[in-house]
């Protein structure tokens, strides 16, 4: 592990100007410089880079952060890795922490398999190339298939030679252990000995997303696939291999997929390969089985827009379908294209260009809510089989965490299935509370204590704090990150050790300063409020427990965090558009910063305020029928009301019931 001591002088040594200058044309633009962003086609530089503030962002697509930032980014490499290339660059010798025992053997043994796969990767490419039944059997397999020479090598696609010991005498001979060799399931171990697994197969090596060899694939001829259980054998499970975990492709294809902005996802090898080879690089295979929340949240590091290719037969169809409600969940834009009866994506592009291919592409590709409406309601005329599709589409529709796409998906599905949207919206809802309550039985969240009387909250809630906690769970609950929230964090990150209160007296009678990251969470948690967004509760509690420490400021040390989803937001928040030069400055009135952040504390209490009262209104609507449910909302909406206009008074703003 690289220690805290080490990043700080990587950190110290790094010049962004520097690194992104290695890939990105830079000139100076005031105190700033700026260039054309790599990260989209841009046509007017739109990419600052500070000097002072060591970080850089574009302000079209938003993409940016630390120097690390940006080579992850940019290279699609880990945090590490970036480490270590800053390293190299400026020859600083990585320092890592004493490791124990377990970790050093575990290490070991991850690295000795790593190797392994690596050499085993070689061996089979070199017999496809130099070995006489290689190149007869194993490459006229590969050219039968349509696949050229620099495919075969951008892929360092192999063959195993018919010898069931051929690769473990190999292995042995330049001193592979056998341990290693049946761990990472290219040899199988039994009571008769060692004996290899991929025997007499075309061999495809899955490498992760950094470039490392983790598993294979083996296929079975043509000429002895009959009668044939498996055409294709894969590696098992393993410590450096989890199946779910990976995706066939993702290193060839990374940079292709950041800078489309899309990913295409087909079933198997050969299909990926294909689309390569015909000049579509942006494209990955699941193999065959349901995507994983694992490979999901990996391709959502380089795109949120995937489309599935899928052949146009029974089962191409039902591939097209499976794990869509965990992709729409995650966030991701699906659209799907089932590609005409007979054909699949590998003879698909065989026959066509790259262009051609994606201007079918486009002129055929349906939204996914749509081709699952299309798909299932196609000839229903039964009233209880229409219902229960569209009950099912309704559904998939629910998991989709942004309200707006949500509302718009709907709307379209009640006017093309001429069903009442009212009806479809409280179906919807349903399928929301109830999704909910699994996730809150699956995680047995704990309960926020009411503060109660004992609150020393600037306003009273209705309820006591149990107001203020309850809609901040909610809105932690429903990923609902308001502007508002985000004004605080940039206030911590900017000034977050900054002392807005001094000489503060304590109950044992002594006194305490309070910096701007202590007041905001002391004056949060005394309603029980939380930041909705994870990062931001974490970058307030981080600020909070290191604001008393000498020499703490809190930009350098979020913009310098070890976690780059932290790191990447503090460099996006302490990052202006504008930026004065050297020579000019703006005097700050005194106390401008406490009335600023109390400012946005009362904003932000406003917020969730006026949030409630638009659910009490919305549950009025609801219950018109239910006069005893009547009377209840509408004495808290009067008390909410009554809270709201307090809050205003503070404010300076006048509220009209």
């Amino acid at each position: 592990m690289i220690d805290r001591a080490t990043v700080d002088k990587i950190m110290d040594a790094t010049n962004i100007v520097e690194v992104v200058g290695d890939f990105v044309n830079l000139r100076k633009a005031g105190v700033n410089y700026k260039g054309l962003c790599p990260f989209h086609d841009d046509t007017t530089p739109s990419f600052m880079v500070s000097p002072a503030k060591q970080i850089c962002k574009c302000f079209a697509c938003g993409k940016g952060g630390t120097a690390i930032n940006f080579l992850m980014e940019h290279e699609q490499i880990t945090y590490v890795e970036a480490l270590r290339w800053l390293a190299r660059k400026y020859n600083i010798e990585i320092e890592e922490r004493e490791l124990t025992d377990e970790e050093r053997r575990q290490q070991s043994e991850r690295e000795s398999m790593y190797i392994v796969s690596e050499w085993a990767k070689d061996w089979f490419h070199n017999i496809l190339k130099n070995d006489p039944d290689g190149i007869a059997i194993g490459k006229q397999y590969f050219r039968s298939r349509g696949i050229r020479d620099d495919i075969i090598e951008k892929f360092q696609l192999g063959f195993a030679p018919n010898k069931r010991t051929a690769l473990s005498e190999a292995a042995r001979e330049k001193g592979y252990k056998n341990e290693f060799l049946v761990k990472t399931g290219l040899c199988i171990e039994n009571e008769r000995g060692i004996y290899d697994r991929f025997s007499g197969r075309a061999i495809f090596p899955w490498l992760n997303v950094s470039g490392k060899v983790v598993a294979f694939g083996g296929r079975v001829l043509d000429a002895r696939t009959k009668g044939v259980a498996q055409k294709y054998v894969n590696s098992p499970d393993s410590e450096i291999y989890h199946k779910e975990r990976e995706l066939y492709g993702i290193f060839q294809a990374k940079r292709a997929i950041a800078k489309e902005d899309c990913v295409y996802m087909v079933e198997g090898y050969t299909d990926v390969i294909a689309m390569h080879q015909c000049g579509l690089e942006n494209v990955v295979a699941n193999s065959g089985t349901a995507l994983s929340v694992y490979q999901i949240r990996l391709l959502h590091r380089f795109t949120q827009n995937i489309v599935l290719l899928y052949d146009g037969d029974e089962a191409g169809i039902h591939a097209a379908m499976r794990g869509t409600d965990m992709l729409l969940s995650e966030g991701m834009n699906i659209k799907v294209l089932v590609l005409p009866d007979g054909d699949d994506p590998d003879s698909f592009s065989r026959k066509h260009t790259a262009e051609e291919f994606k201007t079918y592409i486009e002129q055929h590709q349906k939204d996914f809510i749509q081709f699952k409406t299309d798909l299932m309601l196609k000839g229903v005329t039964d009233p209880v089989k229409r219902s229960e599709a569209i009950s099912s589409i309704v559904k998939s529709v629910s998991v989709i965490p942004d309200p707006i796409k949500r509302d718009t998906y709907l709307h379209d599905c009640a006017t093309r299935l001429e069903v009442n949207e009212k009806t479809l919206i409280n179906t919807m809802n349903n399928f929301i509370r109830a999704n909910r309550e699994e996730k809150r039985k699956a995680e047995a969240p704990s309960i926020l204590p009411p503060s109660g009387e004992a609150s020393s909250a600037p306003i009273a809630s209705p309820n006591g704090g149990r107001f203020f906690a309850e809609q901040s769970g909610k809105a932690e609950r429903e990923g609902a990150v308001t502007p508002i929230e985000t004004l605080l964090i940039r206030m911590v990150i900017r000034h977050g050790e900054e002392i807005i209160f001094e000489g503060l007296e304590t109950e044992d009678g002594g006194t305490t300063n309070l910096t701007v990251a202590q007041y905001i969470d002391y004056d949060l948690s005394q309603d029980g409020l939380q930041l909705s967004d994870e990062r931001y509760q974490r970058i307030l509690a981080e600020a909070v427990e290191h604001s008393s420490e000498p020499g703490f400021k809190a930009e350098t040390y979020f913009v310098r965090h070890p976690d780059p989803t932290i790191s990447q937001l503090a460099a996006d928040l302490a990052m202006s558009r504008y930026q004065l030069s050297a020579s000019m400055s703006v005097p700050q009135r005194e106390g401008s910063l406490v009335r600023q952040v109390t400012h946005l504390v009362l904003d932000y209490r406003m917020n969730v305020v006026e949030q409630q009262l638009k659910q009490l209104q919305l549950q009025l609507r609801e219950a018109v029928a239910d006069m005893e449910k009547v009377r209840v909302l509408m004495t808290q909406l009067k008390q909410t009301q009554e809270l709201r206009n307090a809050l205003a008074k503070q404010l300076g703003n006048d509220v009209i019931s």
